[in-house]
């Protein structure tokens, strides 16, 4: 049976933890400013953490948690990405194609938008922390037959805060066709997924 009130709370935590800047809000305002797969980014990104948080509350964080190895390769491997994605953010700000107007900007393909976005969630080891075991924690506290309402809230919050994020973006386009402005972006998400790196080999 539905429930509104633990609806409203599943609502509130998911969008309690997806609005925190992380490497998928980044990437997802970075395709909405370039106009490049919007809709392909924001879908896979809904689809992806509604998956994650009906794996979390059906269990499956209980077991991630109870096994070192599985925190371990999550850790150090997601580390190593957004290392790598940073510095690739970097390089680019003082390559040529950052000078480049955002129209000018090599366009990316939708098989490589949808490699970089699952790239981007499926590495990042604060996706599984926020989805399957926070969020999962937390569902699997309320009775059976309230876990799916609960599950329904923080899977809304994830489909309201993409495409509002996405589609947003878009609208802010016009205002980054600047070459100095994509330098601006490339470096503050460079900045943002080493920050990021940092924080996931430290363990905090």
């Amino acid at each position: 049976m539905f429930d509104v009130s633990v609806f409203l709370n599943g609502l509130g935590l998911g969008l309690g933890l997806i609005m925190a800047i992380g490497a998928q809000n980044i990437h997802v305002i970075r395709t909405g400013i370039a106009r490049e797969h919007v809709g392909l980014t924001v879908l896979s990104c809904i689809l992806i953490d509604a998956s994650l948080i009906a794996l979390g509350v059906a269990g499956v964080g209980t077991l991630v948690q109870s096994s070192p190895l599985l925190l371990s390769v999550a850790k150090w491997g997601g580390a190593a990405f957004l290392l790598w994605y940073g510095l690739r953010s970097w390089r680019a700000v003082f390559a040529e194609a950052s000078m480049q107007t955002g129209a000018a900007r090599p366009k990316a393909s939708a098989r490589e938008a949808l490699v970089s976005v699952f790239a981007l969630s499926l590495l990042n080891p604060h996706v599984y922390l926020d989805t399957v075991v926070l969020l999962g924690a937390i569902g699997g506290g309320f009775g059976a037959a309230a876990r799916p309402s609960f599950a329904a809230g923080a899977m809304c919050a994830s489909a309201l805060w993409f495409t509002a994020l996405g589609y947003g973006a878009t609208r802010l386009s016009r205002w980054f066709a600047r070459p100095v402005a994509w330098k601006w972006i490339d470096g503050i998400a460079g900045t943002t997924m080493l920050a990021l790196s940092a924080s996931v080999a430290s363990g905090a």
